[in-house]
C-alpha cells in the first residue's frame, strides 16, 4: 500500500476500495479485449471499394481498399468521420481557415474532429506497430485535405468516399444519409478483406445520463476528465475555442 502526503486515513481507505475497482475494470477490459479476438471470421467485403485520396506522389488518385494494406500489414483500422455534420449540430463552425469556406451544413462535425486531433499523433506509433489507419468522409477530398491542414494533421491517411457505398454499407451513414461516426476494423486473409469488428455500442441503448461511448476506451479527453473530482462536464468539444481555431 502506498501513501500520499497529509492525507487522511479516511482518504487512505476509500482510496483502497477504489482501487479494487479499478483493478476489477482493467480486468472486465481485458476480458472484453481476448472476446473480441476470439471473434470468428467476419464478412467478406462486397467489393473492392474505390475512394479518392492521395496517391505517394502526393496528388489525387483512386485508391482501392485492398491498397490501404501495407505489405505485411493485414489489420486496417478506418475511421468514418461526421463530415459533412450530422443536419441537427447546431455547435458554431469554423471561422478561420479554408474549412470556414465551407456552408455550416458542409462543414465537419466537432466532436469528430477532436477526436481525429487525438489520433493524428498516435498514427506513426499504430502503423509502426504493424497496423493500417485511415479516415472516411463523404466530403470531397479537397474538403478533408483542406481540414487536416487547418488542423495540424500529418500522419493521417485521408479518404473520401463521396463516389461509393461503403460508410452506407458499413453502418456511418443513416437512411436519410445522415453521416454516424463509426470505427471499424478490416482484416486480410487468404481469402479476401473481411470486416473483423465495428463499433456498434453507438447503437445499443445508453445508460440513463451517459452518451453511448461507443468507442470510449481510446478517447483520451473523456477518459482524462474521469480522472478529475469534477468527472465529465456538460460540455461538447468545438472547432474553435474562445475565437480561435484548435490548431
Amino acid at each position: 500500500m502506498i501513501t500520499f502526503p497529509n492525507e487522511s486515513q479516511e482518504h487512505r481507505a476509500a482510496r483502497e476500495t477504489l482501487l479494487q475497482k479499478e483493478i476489477e475494470l482493467r480486468r472486465a477490459m481485458e476480458d472484453v479485449a481476448v472476446a473480441r479476438r476470439a471473434l470468428p471470421p467476419g464478412g467478406l467485403v462486397p467489393e473492392d471499394y474505390v475512394f479518392d485520396g492521395l496517391g505517394d506522389d502526393g496528388k489525387p488518385a483512386r485508391i482501392k481498399l485492398s491498397e490501404l494494406f501495407s505489405p505485411g500489414k493485414d489489420t486496417l483500422i478506418v475511421y468514418s468521420m461526421m463530415f459533412p455534420r450530422h443536419p441537427q449540430e447546431t455547435r458554431d463552425v469554423a471561422t478561420s481557415g479554408g474549412t470556414a469556406k465551407l456552408a455550416r451544413a458542409d462543414q465537419p462535425c466537432p466532436s469528430c474532429t477532436a477526436l481525429l486531433d487525438q489520433f493524428d499523433g498516435a498514427i506513426a506509433h499504430l502503423e509502426a506497430a504493424g497496423f493500417n489507419f485511415a479516415v472516411v468522409g463523404k466530403t470531397a477530398l479537397e474538403n478533408l485535405i483542406t481540414l487536416g491542414r487547418d488542423r495540424g494533421w500529418t500522419n493521417m491517411r485521408l479518404l473520401s468516399s463521396a463516389s461509393n457505398s461503403f460508410k452506407r454499407d458499413y453502418h456511418a451513414e443513416a437512411d436519410d444519409g445522415a453521416q454516424l461516426p463509426m470505427l471499424s476494423v478490416f482484416h486480410r486473409d487468404a481469402d479476401g478483406i473481411r470486416h473483423f469488428w465495428s463499433s456498434e455500442l453507438g447503437f445499443a441503448p445508453s445508460e440513463p445520463g451517459q452518451d453511448p461511448r461507443a468507442i470510449g476506451t481510446c478517447e483520451p479527453l473523456w477518459n482524462l476528465m474521469d480522472f478529475t473530482p469534477e468527472g465529465r462536464p456538460n460540455w461538447d468539444e468545438q472547432l474553435q475555442y474562445d475565437g480561435a481555431c484548435c490548431h
